[in-house]
């Protein structure tokens, strides 16, 4: 049967849209309940390789509620945290408001295409997406938009869901997604089709080495493929090259 919310042709950034404006308000509490709050380490994890320093520019596009953005901010980096979701973004920027205010801390949110980053071209040191680049419309022109506002020597990580290598985890992997995250779903959201997307989605993405050597076509270096939870989850991390030019 089809997933209400998933579309490979011209309707995948609508369906996609209306997803997220019905998850919003759930969306932190089934995260932490479909990945047994590990998706916590995992961001740990991306913001060691994203290694932000104080007064770095960093964007982090698909931002959701902000989590990741708000931790790149902690660390000292001028961030930007860009979503299409009107949502998505309301729950970012009340959680946000939850936070005391650190006069050093500086955090933007604002609405905005991925597959059109509307920033110019080198300008962050750091660009992240967190379980953002696998609902783009089109994967692979989110990751040159990514590699366009970087700047030389910038830093790219993408956290998503991966693809086992072992066929016969894969297989467990996967049927956890098709029966028990839908059931969260339904729980608490009243639908199970919307955490059923997640395995549809999947399906159609190539998973994290074929996302490795899109990086490698670029002309991204240092490319790395991060395995967690034995490939279930991933963090693809790449570096624009110093002199900003790709090969």
């Amino acid at each position: 049967m089809a997933n209400t919310f998933f579309d490979p042709g011209e309707q995948r950034a609508a369906k996609v849209q209306d997803l997220f404006a019905r998850i919003a308000p759930r969306y932190d509490l089934i995260n932490d309940l479909q990945s047994f709050g590990l998706h916590r380490y995992w961001k740990r994890r991306v913001l060691r390789l994203a290694h932000p320093q104080p007064g770095q520019r960093a964007l982090d596009l698909c931002c959701g509620t902000g989590d990741l953005a708000q931790a790149l901010a902690r660390r000292g980096a001028h961030v930007a945290g860009l979503d299409f979701s009107e949502r998505m973004l309301d729950t970012a920027l009340r959680r946000q408001s939850r936070v005391p205010h650190h006069p050093s801390l500086t955090l933007h949110f604002m609405r905005g295409d991925a597959l059109r980053i509307p920033f110019s071209d080198h300008s962050f040191a750091i660009v992240t997406v967190g379980y953002g680049l696998r609902n783009l419309a089109n994967w692979e022109a989110g990751l040159r938009e990514m590699q366009r506002v970087a700047s030389p020597g910038g830093r790219l990580v993408v956290l998503d869901f991966g693809k086992p290598d072992n066929a016969l985890w894969r297989s467990l992997y996967f049927g956890y997604l098709s029966l028990f995250v839908p059931w969260l779903g339904r729980i608490f959201c009243g639908n199970a089709g919307a955490y059923a997307y997640i395995l549809e989605s999947l399906k159609h993405y190539p998973g994290q080495h074929a996302v490795a050597a899109k990086m490698r076509e670029l002309g991204l270096v240092n490319v790395r493929a991060v395995s967690l939870l034995g490939g279930a989850m991933s963090i693809n991390y790449s570096e624009k090259r110093s002199d900003g030019v790709s090969e």
